[in-house]
């Protein structure tokens, strides 16, 4: 009998050195290849100048009277001055707290408080978001927040102009004196219930994590990085951004916010070795590609990239690996583990592509066990995924009891049902609140949706469980048609799936969408559909 555990490889040491300390000695090894490219603005940087702009923002910082462990926010969507803020902030060992675009005022007053934040960095306004109104009208209500620099207005010119009060020597000494293990960065995980919690990481989590991502991508300094997804959250940040000054790739921002249009434009115009996405990404880009509107061979130099965020169905990494991407690879974690514990390697079969989301990454450990009692279960039986080792972070930001909660032994409970095979490879089956009993019939939505993405007139599906007075929770299907198809029904679906699926798994109804709800890191908001479903169905919900 074999028990549901592996260890990941130990043979790159880990790096035990601040973020600042490796950006470092990434310029001095590669000062003349690019670093960073703002496709909005047209402005570029080689890793001299992005390290002299970083150190230059950091003096600013520092004269600002930003001082080690002080919280710094940032409210803006991705763009240069992110980047900047990013490893300026970590040079002089303040902690940044990302703080969600899509935010409005209830929760960003709340963010403000809890991280007790010092200095806020924002955009002026985004898209229909007016960031700065929404910051005047909390700011009276926020006691610690002594600045607010709005990117591109006075207020930034004087941030930087802030640098003349520190010498290069004051900060390389202020620099010198941080260590690997402080905490570096907050950010806010997107509780489907209650208040949002601060998952605070340090140098050491996030600077291996992105690491490690980059070498299991195979990146050197030939690799060009399409970063499509927010800066906000570990996949832009961790996976993008410190996967590419790790190893001195380049750092390409197609846009402040997705545009699957502008993404492809970058990724041909930049010639990019690797893209970004979460499934629903790369669904609307090949949608562009298939109606004409771009050309596969826009993608011509993307050799690899990560799918992360959610599964990605067989059916669209089919198309991924038509186009010549033989080297995607499918990333699994959550913001408190850094963000990655399981990655399919560059290698890997199609198989395990779609059907796994990889081994256990180096350096940590991962297991699935029973959530009642904690014991690991054997190889092949379903559980909790649960990591340990470096990634896991510090704790919640001033929650000890909700850290406690997650963090058991130091292996950090996810909330998500797996499964591992004899080879260490994990099946993600759901999240353990996603699954729906009915009848006594556990059922996993993840199994019907990969069927439903088999029918040749659907475009994406996602299910989930509505209440029923007869078994408990009754399947319903949410459905994106491809264009010009005939909208399926309840009916067709059951004609289809007959003979397929048990009778059980078999949607009962099916609702036709334009969209799924969605958090701004494209994941689906089960909660929101099946409160809209019951709503919409006249269920009641209790």
């Amino acid at each position: 009998m074999t028990l549901s555990i592996a260890t990941g490889e130990t043979d790159l040491p880990l790096l035990h050195e601040t973020i600042s300390a490796n950006l470092d000695a990434t310029a001095a090894r590669f000062p003349d290849h690019e670093a960073m490219v703002d496709c909005a603005t047209g402005k570029r940087w080689t890793y001299a100048a992005f390290a002299a702009d970083v150190d230059t923002l950091a003096r600013g910082f520092a004269g600002s009277g930003v001082v080690k462990g002080d919280r710094v926010g940032i409210w803006a969507p991705n763009g240069a001055e992110w980047t900047l803020v990013q490893y300026a902030t970590a040079k002089v060992g303040a902690i940044l707290v990302n703080i969600n675009p899509a935010y409005r005022t209830h929760e960003l007053q709340y963010v403000l408080n809890q991280a007790a934040i010092k200095l806020l960095v924002a955009a002026p306004s985004f898209k229909t978001s007016d960031y700065a109104g929404m910051i005047e009208e909390v700011r009276d209500e926020v006691a610690t927040l002594e600045q607010v620099v709005l990117i591109g207005r006075e207020s930034w010119d004087e941030l930087w102009a802030a640098a003349e009060q520190v010498s290069q020597a004051e900060l390389e000494a202020i620099a010198a004196g941080l260590s690997p293990d402080d905490p570096i960065n907050i950010q806010y995980t997107s509780g489907t219930t209650g208040f949002p919690k601060g998952a605070t990481l340090s140098h050491v989590n996030i600077l291996n994590n992105g690491f490690h991502v980059g070498e299991v991508c195979r990146y050197t300094e030939a690799d060009r990085i399409c970063i499509p997804v927010p800066f906000y959250h570990c996949f832009g940040m961790v996976m993008g951004n410190l996967a590419a000054t790790t190893h001195g790739a380049c750092m390409v921002i197609p846009a402040p916010g997705f545009d699957p249009a502008l993404t492809l434009a970058a990724v041909r115009d930049e010639r990019c070795t690797s893209l970004y996405g979460v499934p629903t990404m790369f669904v609307a880009e090949w949608a562009l590609i298939e109606a004409g509107a771009a050309s596969e061979s826009d993608l011509a130099t993307v050799r690899t990239g990560i799918m992360a965020g959610a599964p990605c169905p067989a059916e669209l990494m089919k198309k991924v690996i038509a186009a010549g991407i033989n080297e995607m690879t499918i990333c699994y974690g959550m913001t408190e583990t850094s963000p990655v514990s399981t990655q399919t390697r560059t290698d890997d079969s199609f198989d395990r592509k779609v059907g796994t989301v990889g081994r256990c990454m180096p350096h940590l450990q991962i297991g699935i066990i029973d959530p009642s009692d904690g014991s690991f279960v054997e190889r092949g039986g379903s559980g909790e995924f649960v990591t340990k080792g470096y990634s896991v972070m510090l704790g919640y930001w001033n929650q000890p009891d909700k850290t406690a909660e997650s963090i058991v032994d130091g292996w950090m409970r996810t909330g998500d049902l797996a499964v591992m095979d004899e080879d260490g490879y994990v099946q993600i089956t759901g999240r353990i609140k996603d699954m729906v009993i009915r009848g006594g019939e556990n059922i996993y939505p993840r199994e019907i949706e990969e069927f439903l993405y088999t029918h040749p007139d659907i475009l994406d599906a996602q299910v989930i469980g509505v209440p029923d007075p007869k078994y408990g929770e009754e399947l319903c299907a949410w459905v994106r048609m491809k264009p010009g198809t005939t909208p399926v029904s309840a009916a067709s679906i059951r004609e289809f799936a007959t003979g397929k699926l048990a009778h059980y798994k078999i949607p009962r109804y099916v609702e036709i969408v334009e969209d799924f709800p969605m958090t701004v890191t494209g994941k689906v908001r089960k909660v929101e559909m099946r409160e809209l479903s019951a709503a919409h169905l006249g269920l009641d919900a209790h």
